[in-house]
Parts: C-alpha cells; sequence; structure tokens
C-alpha cells in the first residue's frame, strides 16, 4: 500500500488542502477539522483503499484506518501545509460559533488533544509495573533488585512528571509557547517545591507577600498532603491562564521585545499565579472528579461497571470515551501515595476492559459467521487488534456497528463482564489499554488473588460472551462473496 497515495486520495475527498482547518490523529483515525464539511464526501472516503470506515462526530471528520494511521497522518501533514497556523488564529473564535453543540465539540476535541497523545506512554508504563509485580509475586525477581528498581523508575517517570507533559500537550493544543509550559510543568515538579508543599507542609510560606496555598486531602482511611507532583487538572488551568497572559502580553510590548520580555513576565507572574490560585483550584477540582467518581462506583459497583462495560463503545462510537480519559488519569495521580506499590489505580479501565473485550468477541463472532471473505478478513483483523492491544476501532466499525446485531451482542455481553468485575472490585495498576498484553497490569501488591481473578472472569464472559451470542443472533452478511462460495 502507497500510504502517500491513500493521503492524497482522502485529501482530494475532503476538499482539498484549502478545506482542512485542522489535522490530528489518534490509535486509528485521522481526525480532520474541515472549514466546509459539505465538501467532503463520506461515501466516496469510505470506499477509498486503506479506509476502514469514516464517522462524522464531534466536530471532526474521522476516517478510520486501523494501525496505520501514523503512516498515513506523516504523508498527509505535508500535503496541508500551513493548517496549524491557520488553525491557531481561527480555531477558537470558530468554535464557538455555528450550531448550539459547537462548543461542546470544541471542548470534546481539546480534551481528546491535550490526554490522546500520552496515553501510549502511560499504556507502556502499565505493561512494565505488570510485568514487573508478575516477576516479582512469581519469585523471579526481589523488589530490591537493582534491574527492579530501574524499570520501576522508568515506569514511574510519564506519572511523576505528569504535569511537564500535559503543559507540553496543553500547549500545543491553545497554541501557546510550549517551553515555557513545560517550565512551568517542571517547576511543579523541583525537588524544592515537592519539600515545600509535602515535607514542609505544616510551614507557612509566601511568595511575593502572597500565601502559597497547601493542602490535605482524606481518601478513606488515608490522608494525602497534595503535591503537585502526578497532578493533572492544575497545570492544564495554569496553560490555559498562560495562553490568555502571553496574549495580552505580545499585544503592549513591543515586537523587538517580545522575545525576552514576554516568556520572561510569563514565568514571573504565572509562579505565584499557581501557587496561589490556579494550583489550589486545579487540586480542589481533581479531588473533587475523585471524590465523585468514587461515590458514585462506591454506591453500586456492580452497576458502575456493567454501565462502563456497556456502554464505553458506544462512547467510542462518538468520541466522547476522550473526555473521560481525565477521570481515570486523575484516579491514578490522585490515589498513587495511599498504595503499598507507590504507584495509583484505577477502576474505570478495568470496566472498559469488558466493553473492549467485548467487541473483540463480538468480531469474532462475525468472523466465524460470515459466508463473505472480505468481511471475514476484516473482522479476522479486527479480533486480533481488539484482543491483543484494546484497539476497537476497527472491529466497531468495520464489522460490529455496521452489521447492528453484533454491536448490540457486545453491549450485552460488555454489561455482563464490567459487573463481574464490579462485584470482584478488580483494579488497574496504573493506566494501559485492555489486552492479552496488558493482563499482568491488573495485578500487584495491593490487589488481593480475588481482584484479579474478578477481571480474568470478566474479560472471558465479554469476550466469549459476545463470540457466542453474535453467532447465536446472527446478522444481516454480505453477499459480495456468494458466488465465490457457491463455487
Amino acid at each position: 500500500m502507497d500510504y502517500k497515495v491513500v493521503a492524497k486520495n482522502i485529501l482530494d475527498k475532503v476538499g482539498g488542502p484549502e478545506n482542512v482547518k485542522d489535522a490530528t490523529h489518534c490509535f486509528t483515525r485521522l481526525r480532520l477539522v474541515l472549514n466546509d464539511p459539505s465538501k467532503a464526501s463520506k461515501d466516496e472516503v469510505s470506499k477509498l483503499e486503506g479506509v476502514i470506515s469514516v464517522v462524522d462526530s464531534g466536530g471532526q471528520f474521522q476516517v478510520v484506518l486501523g494501525g496505520k494511521v501514523n503512516k498515513v497522518y506523516d504523508e498527509f501533514l505535508p500535503l496541508v501545509q500551513g493548517v496549524e497556523k491557520k488553525a491557531a488564529a481561527e480555531a477558537p473564535k470558530e468554535a464557538l460559533k455555528g450550531d448550539k453543540g459547537s462548543v461542546w465539540n470544541y471542548i470534546l476535541q481539546t480534551v481528546g488533544n491535550i490526554f490522546t497523545p500520552i496515553v501510549p506512554a502511560i499504556a507502556a508504563s502499565g505493561l512494565i509495573k505488570g510485568l514487573l509485580s508478575a516477576a516479582q509475586r512469581l519469585g523471579w525477581i526481589a523488589a530490591d533488585n537493582s534491574t527492579y528498581v530501574i524499570l520501576l523508575a522508568a515506569s514511574n517517570a510519564i506519572f511523576y512528571f505528569m504535569p511537564i507533559f500535559l503543559a507540553y500537550t496543553t500547549a500545543k493544543t491553545l497554541k501557546c509557547n510550549k517551553i515555557i509550559a513545560m517550565m512551568l510543568g517542571a517547576f511543579l515538579c523541583m525537588p524544592a517545591m515537592v519539600t515545600m508543599m509535602e515535607t514542609n507542609f505544616a510551614v507557612p510560606d509566601t511568595i511575593f507577600g502572597l500565601p502559597v496555598v497547601k493542602m490535605a486531602f482524606t481518601i478513606g482511611e488515608s490522608t494525602k498532603v497534595f503535591g503537585y507532583t502526578e497532578s493533572v487538572i492544575p497545570i492544564i488551568l495554569a496553560v490555559i491562564v498562560l495562553k490568555w497572559l502571553e496574549k495580552g502580553l505580545t499585544k503592549i510590548i513591543p515586537e523587538m521585545l517580545q522575545i525576552i520580555l514576554v516568556p520572561g513576565l510569563s514565568l514571573i507572574v504565572m509562579v505565584p499565579v499557581i501557587l496561589v490560585v490556579v494550583g489550589p483550584v486545579g487540586a480542589y477540582i481533581g479531588y473533587g472528579m475523585q471524590w465523585l467518581y468514587s461515590t458514585v462506583m462506591g454506591f453500586s459497583p456492580l452497576v458502575g461497571g456493567a454501565l462502563i462495560g456497556a456502554l464505553w463503545g458506544v462512547f467510542v462510537i462518538f468520541g466522547a470515551h476522550r473526555a473521560l480519559l481525565p477521570v481515570g488519569l486523575n484516579d491514578v495521580a490522585v490515589t498513587a501515595s495511599i498504595h503499598k506499590c507507590g504507584s495509583g489505580h484505577n477502576t474505570l479501565m478495568c470496566y472498559a476492559g469488558a466493553a473492549n473485550f467485548s467487541q473483540a468477541g463480538a468480531a469474532l463472532g462475525v468472523m466465524l459467521k460470515t459466508k463473505s471473505k472480505k468481511l471475514r478478513q476484516v473482522a479476522g483483523a479486527a479480533t486480533i487488534s481488539a484482543f491483543l492491544v484494546g484497539i476497537t476501532e476497527p472491529a466497531i466499525y468495520g464489522c460490529n456497528l455496521r452489521k447492528k446485531r453484533p454491536m448490540i451482542c457486545a453491549i450485552i455481553a460488555g454489561a455482563l463482564g464490567g459487573a463481574i468485575m464490579g462485584i470482584g472490585n478488580a483494579s488497574n495498576h496504573g493506566f494501559a489499554n485492555n489486552g492479552i498484553l496488558t493482563i499482568a497490569t491488573y495485578q500487584c501488591a495491593d490487589n488481593t488473588t480475588g481482584q484479579f481473578i474478578a477481571y480474568l472472569i470478566g474479560i472471558a464472559v465479554a469476550f466469549f460472551g459476545a463470540a457466542i451470542l453474535t453467532y447465536i443472533v446472527g446478522f444481516e452478511d454480505d453477499k459480495d462473496e456468494e458466488l465465490d462460495v457457491a463455487a
């Protein structure tokens, strides 16, 4: 497959480079924001070589390409040179115009653009943590072994320095100075700041005479003194303020002095703003999110697990699952210090795992049931993608949603699997996509054998349940291969 040709064909069918306002991608989708959506032909793009499906959702024209999306995106981007500059000038203003849903679409896109780029690194971290935990439990390696210590430190880096990574992705999304944003994130992780905020929690400190706000939160029976390492919300709010500060300074400072004064004054202003206002507000928002999620799930883990297991795949269809990423990441950050293993846990990705495996199972059911060679190939590839690494878009768009009944079977089986996980109090060690390759992330020093077994039973019920249901219920099969079968 010539990825350059694929990229060129997609661009031609969406109205050419002048119609592309912004271009990004996630694990499987090329995400385009178009100036005039009416110029894009959904049907024609869907028929192009390499394209699995097309989704017009959340203000984006999303071309589902599967695992080849990175290569297509690399060829697509040079064809729309200047798109980022144009988007920087127009996106914030245009996002607030048009239909009533445009503001929500802009928020959803922004959240996705901030969190999606760091998910692979977080997933890799979870994989390493899971493998280390499994090796320790099996007696293959001791916790004080230097190899164990070094690899654990490598896996913890993404979480400890989370403010730096989020500063970069937020600044890139909002089109402000990425390096200054990263300096603010690094400042929050400096040892001196960790000592001031956590070790010397009871000692009052000031900056320019303003009090540095220090906080402590109670989670269950544990009390955590708040520190900015591993935090999520504070740096995002800080970069939002930074964007508008830079914009204001650029207007009043002569152009010849901007290269020094704009970043310098930005740092001088933002440091006290973070420590006195934005940081505390972000901390309370973060703990509020964690409390709300914990309260809802604590009310009935069975219902909570069933709902997420059933609806996560539906959220993926509309791109709304990206809005839940901050909830899961924030849960990991907030709970890190209360676990013996030193890493945060979350239940959201467990329940999402039931949905992922149910999509894989439904695709397997389609593969076993269909008489169409083309559909069998699509369903088979989609099953492998979802089963191994939890990438479900090929399964959803390639066969399950298109055939309708398999999607319903996946929702039912996902709900059952999620309910089992909820009853068994399963939790994820860190944050990772759900697939066979990341299964070790669901057991660690803090998880009981029962919790891990609950997860295993949940994904088994979701996978095999969806496959069996799909095979029994059936679907309207494709007819493109009937003559070949008859022959």
